[in-house]
């Protein structure tokens, strides 16, 4: 696939401005602690919802750090980079958190599992941190894995934003707050109901492949997907929760990712009881914008519409009723102007001049931009120039957003200023987090991206020699080998790098028989990519959390 696949495509946090966290350029570093100690935030005694004072406790001490094996006579120049992949025991921790009035007592263990070649060599760790909650039955107790996207990024983001026991503290509409950040209990934890595992892809986070060589192979569609199906076979084995029903929650890439492994580990003898896709990229084709691709054109529209309602760019009329003016931009964009882009140059003056005085209508643009467009605008147009007016960029994961361009007004690269207003506290939090309440303490830094490593900009795109990469096929393959498995599509409607009527349509064109159709459900929020960092939607995001899990676990029974 061209570049633009992997730096403006997909991905939680594809921002450009972002991309400069720290990038593990060591060739050494500390292997996590096994000792297991008591959590710094587990209050002395069950009260208060809110987090409590630190309690002194002794650190482990510090593991030895890994060293990195040289090529004989090499020169340090040309060293490739190796990994120690010896095995270190997790550290486990202890702590408490009040979810709706109950306090709730649970582990957490963070580490890394060994991903193993055939002659059992290991080629690389993957690294996971798993909140179980204590005194239940481990073959009642549901077991859902979450991991975001990219490729090339962590899982900090549903970990630290989403479902996990903590939250990065953002202001309530999901805007940046002022430094120094903080994190808090998350009162929308799906901890309550479900244990959690959360996983860094390979070359994120503390994961690591053991060298550049083998760590081609993981860096693919298919590579990924076996890896992480691997993980989750070995994390059910060693943990013995093989009898647990079991959920995935992936966002962006993550989806992807999802609906390939759902497939994989069926066939594996590993179902899984349910499956929420948050802002979905399966079928790139709905999503990749080319000279003879028109889908993503007319799939953008709705997002745009609401957006520019959002920033109060539509005329009064639209404003009055936004369900009402939504529905009625995706009825123009299916039919009209669908039929317009088919049409190319045998358009008429005429059809033409309607065709950009409705886009002009539904999107707030000028109606010069969108002619010398040649009525197709792509996200970057529409962000830089929707209110172009107030020198202002729209962001692109969360089109609510908004800021000027660092680098000047015209003439610059893409700019997203969703990723400048949240990846510092994230980043910030979960450093913090990871070392001194999880006790995980290595040298070695955590990878929030890792787009700018060579190695990712080579990313193996498997069917994209056929079209475009499509893993929906695989999710496809699930529900119909699987009559009980659920799906829950959720979708922000200011999303432009996932847009909601993209997710839909690729839902729509599974080729699903009623009886199947009906095992997938959806979720719409007024939010944009990461649909939880507006406080309504994360509160909302909960309850079609738990409403699917209960209904997939009725189904199961």
């Amino acid at each position: 696939m061209r570049p633009l696949l992997v730096s403006l495509l997909l991905g939680v946090l594809l921002c450009s401005g972002a991309l400069a966290q720290q990038s593990d350029t060591s060739k050494a570093s500390t292997a996590p602690t096994t000792k297991e100690k008591k959590s710094k935030t587990e209050p002395a005694a069950a009260a208060s919802s809110s987090p409590a004072q630190p309690v002194p406790a002794t650190p482990p001490p510090q593991a030895k750090p890994e060293v990195a094996k040289e090529s004989p006579g090499a020169p340090p120049a040309d060293k490739e980079e190796h990994y120690d992949m010896t095995e270190v025991p997790p550290v486990v921790t202890h702590h408490q958190v009040t979810l709706d009035g109950k306090p709730l007592k649970y582990t957490a263990t963070a580490g890394r599992l060994p991903i193993k070649s055939g002659d059992g060599r290991i080629d690389a760790e993957m690294f996971f941190v798993a909140y179980t909650l204590d005194g239940q039955e481990a073959d009642k107790r549901p077991l859902t894995f979450c991991f975001n996207g990219g490729p090339g990024s962590a899982s900090v983001w549903l970990h630290m934003g989403s479902v996990g026991p903590k939250q990065v503290v953002l202001q309530s509409n999901g805007f940046m707050p002022a430094a120094p950040y903080r994190m808090s209990d998350n009162p929308n934890s799906l901890l309550d109901r479900s244990d959690l595992v959360f996983v860094d892809a390979i070359g994120t986070g503390f994961s690591r492949a053991a060298s550049g060589e083998a760590n081609k192979k993981f860096l693919a569609v298919k590579g990924d997907i076996e890896a992480f199906g691997e993980f989750i076979r070995l994390y059910l084995t060693r943990n013995d929760r093989w009898p647990s029903p079991l959920f995935i929650l992936g966002e962006s890439y993550g989806t992807t990712r999802a609906a390939g492994i759902a497939n994989y580990l069926g066939d594996h003898g590993i179902s899984f009881n349910g499956i929420t896709l948050l802002s979905t990229a399966m079928d790139f084709g709905t999503l990749e914008w080319t000279k003879n691709n028109d889908v993503p054109y007319i799939l953008l529209v709705p997002s745009f519409t609401m957006i520019a309602a959002y920033h109060k760019r539509l005329a009064p009329d639209l404003m009055q009723d936004l369900a009402k003016t939504r529905q009625e931009a995706e009825r123009w964009a299916a039919n009209d102007y669908m039929l317009a882009l088919a049409k190319g140059d045998s358009l008429t003056p005429e059809e033409r001049q309607k065709i950009i005085d409705q886009y002009a209508r539904y999107t707030g643009l000028d109606r010069k931009l969108i002619d010398n467009a040649n009525l197709r605008i792509d996200v970057g147009e529409f962000t830089h120039n929707l209110l172009l007016d107030q020198k202002l960029r729209v962001g692109r994961l969360d089109g609510r957003f908004t800021g000027p361009d660092p680098e000047g007004l015209l003439d610059t690269r893409f700019y997203d200023p969703t990723g400048s207003a949240i990846v510092p506290p994230y980043t910030a939090v979960f450093n913090n987090y990871v070392r001194t309440e999880l006790g995980y303490k290595v040298d070695m830094p955590y990878r929030v991206f890792a787009y700018e490593e060579p190695e990712f900009r080579k990313w193996e795109w498997g069917s994209a020699d056929q079209g475009f990469p499509n893993t929906a096929p695989g999710l496809r393959a699930a529900l119909v080998k699987n009559p009980y498995l659920k799906v829950l599509v959720m979708e922000g409607y200011y999303d432009l790098a996932t847009p909601y009527a993209a997710a839909n349509y690729s839902i729509d064109h599974l080729d699903l028989g009623p009886d199947y159709r009906k095992n997938v459900s959806f979720a719409t929020y007024e939010s944009g990519h990461m649909v939880y960092i507006e406080s309504g939607s994360h509160a909302k995001m909960k309850r079609d959390l738990v409403e699917f899990m209960e209904r997939s676990l009725v189904a199961g029974r």
